[in-house]
């Protein structure tokens, strides 16, 4: 996530999204967000060719989106969720800057393994009931609440709340939402599907996490997306090592996703986890020839992100809520992973 140099930006976590800031000095975040121009553009290293696509995964492109079906509109937010003082707060609370990526990898002693140990079980926790709540008629903004105040009777802290001015406790995409979506006042339908990003902070520690759900009756093609990507995330951590490069990791989501004419989103990408909420690594979805290996001990995410049609990012006026240029739906999953001396422990599956 750190640039090599003002030519060669670096890709950024799937959180941090848009937060981008044209520099002569070399910036980590992906984007180039022009005011006026709602579109996103990406800064691409010297190592990834072919503009048209990378930028682009056409092969959908032919897909109509479900006439039926209407496109999001922003709903209404809430007050803001107050977070008790006893319970310890991230650094970059309070600030409406995202702080810069952490460079280096997040590698942990015995403490710190079982510190991260604990705050995946809590994030895949409140994940898990989160996922219980989605219904037709349900506001997102209630599941906000819900999420917000499991998570603090446990102790942690929301990781998303406050971050770079993220003004709640979870993160809820529905529909062509690739990320990052606000919970507001919007009740989910019948028919929709949801991802829920869930991120604590709990005794110094990130544990990261998400999923996506379905609403109701959700017709044969969303259930498809849905399952292939979650086939992509578990067929991804399979083949992780120490040793074993990061680019397997996107090259076996590509691979996956191309069987079944799936668009591949690039703008947003996996990293390190566990003392800080973002650090290196750069974790690449798409094909990439981008170098460095697994450690022993190392905590990162995987958090692919497909979509039926376009992957090419509109974002709102909030500057947060990225979705799908077309209305094509999207779906996600993620893990937290810890990388052992026999491959991967998933560390956010209850």
């Amino acid at each position: 996530m750190v640039g090599a140099s003002s030519l060669q930006p670096r890709l950024l976590s799937s959180f941090v999204g848009d937060r981008l800031l044209l520099s002569k000095q070399p910036h980590p975040r992906p984007f180039l967000y022009k005011p006026g121009n709602k579109h996103v553009s990406m800064q691409l290293s010297r190592t990834l060719s072919g503009l048209t696509n990378l930028l682009f995964n056409r092969r959908n492109l032919d897909e109509v989106p479900d006439a039926q079906r209407q496109r999001l509109r922003p709903g209404k937010l809430s007050p803001h969720r107050p977070v008790p003082d006893h319970i310890p707060r991230p650094p970059y609370v309070n600030s409406r800057q995202p702080p810069e990526i952490a460079g280096g990898p997040e590698v942990h002693g015995e403490k710190g393994i079982e510190c991260m140990r604990s705050s995946g079980k809590l994030a895949a926790q409140v994940l898990r009931y989160a996922g219980t709540l989605v219904k037709p008629g349900i506001k997102t903004d209630e599941i906000d609440q819900a999420v917000h105040q499991m998570i603090i009777d446990n102790g942690a802290y929301p990781s998303p709340l406050g971050y770079g001015g993220f003004p709640k406790s979870v993160c809820t995409s529905v529909n062509e939402c690739i990320c990052h979506g606000i919970p507001d006042s919007r009740a989910l339908e019948d028919g929709d599907i949801i991802n829920i990003d869930v991120t604590v902070y709990l005794n110094g520690y990130h544990g990261d996490t998400s999923a996506t759900f379905f609403c109701g009756d959700v017709d044969d093609k969303a259930r498809k997306l849905v399952q292939v990507t979650e086939e992509c995330l578990y067929k991804a951590i399979s083949i992780c090592a120490p040793g074993v490069e990061y680019k397997k990791i996107g090259k076996t989501i590509h691979d996956h996703a191309d069987k079944y004419r799936y668009g591949v989103v690039r703008h947003f990408v996996g990293h390190g986890v566990g003392r800080v909420f973002h650090a290196d690594p750069v974790v690449l979805h798409f094909r990439n020839n981008d170098g460095g290996r697994m450690m022993l001990n190392q905590t990162f995410t995987i958090e692919p992100m497909l979509t039926i049609g376009s992957t090419n990012p509109v974002i709102w006026d909030d500057n947060w809520t990225v979705v799908t240029e077309d209305g094509s739906l999207s779906a996600q999953f993620e893990h937290t992973i810890l990388i052992t001396k026999d491959g991967a422990e998933i560390l956010t599956q209850c």
